[in-house]
């Protein structure tokens, strides 16, 4: 990855587009699950303007099919190829199927796909919360799966997205599927959340020594994508009072974009590993959730957390 031709400063305003400025990644191959909407086809866009070969990871294949045939009408000469290829998160035969279906180095991961807020409790066929599953199970047995080509692409970067509502809830480990616990739409949207970032820590550690590099993020405040597609009007209007969290201020799908660029490729966060971004810098700790508009929870970044979780989907997935 070539360094940008002239330093930057990034923020909260800033673009996918204006991270990728003058970063060569020719040569690298890139995967990013749920390219088919919203941030990750921004993501995709700008990975592959920079010249990366990138694989649209996602459900429905006929919609990233169209999705890829668009951005190749609108990326620049000189842009890295574009395919498609099938991943349910939810389930895992899928997964397996993907896994085994990848040959050669892995050079960038990024973790998007994901369902917020489901309104009522459903389960996946092997009987895991949806929310958890696909947010967090799918991606770690993705993730985990693939390890040997990211080993080999020899210093791959793992970008994780996960939200400023992990604040709603740690992982609940004594009842991951609210078999006991009333459930509640947000609660189980926190705790999957929550996985994503201390798998960004677990993986840190534990994969150091291949030369791979994970961080999470929070994208921001975006409303036109279809993550949202399960709320009604009445449950947006009523958000803060029901959550306690206020929202950070709105963002474009192209800046919602810009911090899952900048894990994935800027050379300003090299050797930079196990963290947890937002507006594109780190973010910094907060000690409660009560109208809390940015930071990320101490549980979220606690090793002994990340070792159990990293422990606990071993045993669900592998």
């Amino acid at each position: 990855m070539s360094v940008p031709h002239a330093p930057h400063t990034f923020g909260a305003t800033t673009t996918a587009t204006e991270v990728i400025d003058g970063v060569d990644l020719r040569g690298r191959r890139a995967l990013v699950t749920g390219a088919s909407s919203g941030i990750g086809v921004e993501t995709a866009r700008a990975l592959a303007a920079a010249g990366a070969d990138v694989t649209l990871a996602v459900r429905d294949t006929d919609a990233g099919t169209h999705v890829a045939a668009r951005l190749e009408a609108e990326l620049p000469p000189k842009s890295g190829q574009l395919t498609v290829g099938r991943l349910d998160l939810a389930d895992r035969s899928t997964v397996e199927t993907f896994v085994a279906d990848w040959t050669g180095p892995l050079h960038i991961l990024v973790n998007n796909a994901g369902v917020m807020a489901l309104p009522q409790l459903t389960r996946t066929p092997d009987g895991r919360e949806m929310q958890f599953s696909v947010n967090h199970l799918g991606h770690f047995a993705l993730a985990v799966g693939l390890r040997p080509a990211l080993a080999a692409a020899d210093g791959a970067r793992i970008v994780s997205v996960a939200s400023i509502g992990h604040l709603f809830s740690p992982v609940v480990f004594d009842d991951l599927d609210y078999r006991f616990r009333p459930y509640d739409p947000w609660t189980s949207y926190g705790q999957s959340k929550t996985a994503n970032i201390l798998f960004a820590v677990g993986a840190a550690e534990r994969w150091a020594d291949d030369g791979i590099a994970a961080n999470a993020l929070m994208p921001g405040n975006i409303a036109d994508t279809s993550l949202a597609r399960h709320l009604d009007l009445e449950q947006l209007a009523g958000f803060m009072d029901t959550t306690g969290l206020a929202l950070p201020p709105g963002k474009t799908i192209e800046q919602g974009a810009a911090t899952s660029v900048l894990l994935a490729a800027s050379p300003t966060v090299e050797g930079i590993t196990g963290r947890y971004f937002a507006d594109c810098a780190q973010a910094q700790t907060v000690t409660e959730r009560a109208g809390a508009i940015a930071g990320v929870a101490p549980y979220a970044l606690d090793r002994d957390n990340a070792a159990r979780l990293w422990a606990v989907s071993e045993a669900l997935v592998c």
